[in-house]
């Protein structure tokens, strides 16, 4: 039994529709945790055992790793709480409950940096690498998969692309790193999770299949856009002020800042890139298959 957390956002969507079409064959029933289940995509209905609520919740935990062998943990961070609460406080009831039931393998997504310099000074990301630690502790063999930030949040920036032809963030124009699409993070947990074989606490990098800078984005936007795009750095205390104004929890706020920071001082480049930490989509094939659509229509 696999169980899949937060199954209708980008990463456990895709993840959901590679195991749907590969568990049955291994012998492996699937079980989501959801709040919603009319969000599940038709393909899963009769296919899932749903367990409806948060995972986030120790009793909807308590049912869901009844007699699993293996969870696929995501938390969607909550911007309404610090970084420690939003990370490992939502993840503390989950840790009891794998001691508890016994599972034995889980699979989580988290970010790149750890053993770097800057991993304890990496907003977000140092949330994440604790929330690690306390999964690790509880007994399971462990895999955490150890992203750079996603092509996907370009998407946000579709209205200013379509618009104004500009896309921002705070890094260097220049700033070469690894970015990695959700597809790849996904076909990567469903290999771990159909083969148990490993044992033990690791990382498991996924960096894409080269490293691009803003201004590589940019001049790749504009070829297949025909039109121009441009990158505009924005400065940390202007984002800062910004996600504060929607309201955002001010110490979340600062740890995407320090997260930002972290990263515009190499945070994620402290990894050689091999056959096996490369994952295959490359920006030009995810911005013509899912940008330029998002951008153009």
């Amino acid at each position: 039994m696999i169980v899949i957390t937060a199954p209708t956002g980008n990463i456990g969507r895709s993840l959901l529709s590679r195991l749907l079409k590969s568990a049955p064959a291994a012998g492996e029933e699937l079980r989501v945790i959801v709040r919603d289940p009319a969000r599940l995509p038709e393909t899963a209905r009769g296919r899932v055992e749903v367990i409806t609520g948060s995972h986030g919740d120790a009793e909807v935990l308590d049912r869901a790793f009844e007699g699993a062998d293996a969870v696929f943990w995501l938390v969607p961070p909550d911007a309404s709480l610090p970084p420690e609460d939003a990370f490992s406080g939502f993840t503390r009831p989950a840790a009891k409950a794998l001691a508890a039931h016994g599972v034995g393998h889980v699979v989580g997504v988290s970010a790149l940096g750890r053993g770097t310099p800057l991993a304890d000074r990496a907003g977000l990301v140092s949330a994440s690498l604790a929330m690690d630690d306390l999964i690790a502790g509880s007994g399971v063999a462990y895999r955490a998969l150890a992203n750079p930030s996603f092509f996907e949040n370009l998407l946000e920036e579709a209205d200013s692309i379509r618009d104004k032809g500009v896309f921002t963030d705070v890094v260097d124009a220049d700033r070469k790193a690894p970015l990695v699409a959700v597809a790849d993070i996904a076909g990567i947990a469903a290999g771990l999770l159909l083969d148990r074989s490993w044992t033990g606490i690791d990382d498991v990098p996924v960096l894409g299949p080269q490293d691009v800078s803003p201004n590589d984005l940019a001049r790749i936007m504009t070829e297949q856009f025909g039109r121009p795009v441009r990158y505009e750095r924005q400065p940390f205390d202007e984002m800062y002020t910004t996600l504060v104004g929607y309201g955002l929890n001010e110490a979340f706020v600062q740890g995407i800042v320090d997260m930002k920071r972290a990263k515009d001082q190499g945070l994620d480049a402290g990894v050689t890139r091999t056959p096996d930490t490369a994952s295959p989509t490359g920006f030009e094939q995810w911005c013509a298959e899912t940008l330029k659509p998002a951008v153009l229509s």
